[in-house]
């Protein structure tokens, strides 16, 4: 049966973004982006919200072909760019290329088919309100969280009042020097 991760970079205080979904206070580095790409080698899928599809899609597919493209960029573009893509969204409408499929019900029952049928794993990237439904249904396997030196004091949470209760174990730490600190969850 294939994996399902959740990939996440959250604030000291539990947000994935700041109100308005800003992500620029998370400092990125190639160090980072490589340990990243690392993870990719694993896993063949990625699974999105629309918006955070959007954003990773307006950037990702050129990246690697960019002038002064880093070893990270253009391996995480290059897997990016031959990775299926699932995007969780109601309201997804326009043109995807061929390798990107939306799913607009059904969400969790779907989800759960696709990690039975054969493959490598599943990486979600962010998209806390599609985390937040697969962790209801006790679907997520792991957890890579990405703690980052930055306080928000308010924005979008990764977990609120209506997230299951899970026990995880902590598998391993590994920490950046840019100050983040990525841990590696398992359900216990």
């Amino acid at each position: 049966m294939r994996k399902l991760a959740l990939l996440v970079h959250l604030s000291m205080d539990g947000f994935v973004a700041g109100t308005q979904g800003e992500l620029n206070d998370f400092p990125a580095g190639e160090e980072n982006l490589r340990f990243v790409s690392n993870l990719t080698k694993s896993a063949d899928t990625a699974l999105f919200g629309r918006i955070s599809y959007q954003l990773l899609n307006s950037y990702w597919p050129a990246a690697g072909e960019r002038a002064g493209a880093t070893e990270g960029e253009m391996t995480y573009s290059g897997w990016y760019n031959q990775a299926v893509k699932m995007v969780a969204s109601q309201t997804m409408t326009g043109e995807l290329p061929d390798n990107t499929i939306v799913i607009s019900k059904d969400i969790q029952q779907q989800v759960s088919d696709l990690k039975k049928q054969p493959g490598k794993d599943i990486l979600i990237f962010g998209s806390p309100s599609v985390a937040r439904l697969l962790m209801q249904a006790d679907l997520i396997d792991s957890y890579w969280i990405f703690i980052n030196p930055v306080i928000f004091g308010k924005g979008i949470p990764l977990f609120t009042d209506d997230t299951r209760k899970a026990k995880l174990r902590l598998l391993t730490c590994h920490q950046f020097a840019n100050g983040e600190v990525a841990l590696n969850y398992i359900r216990a």
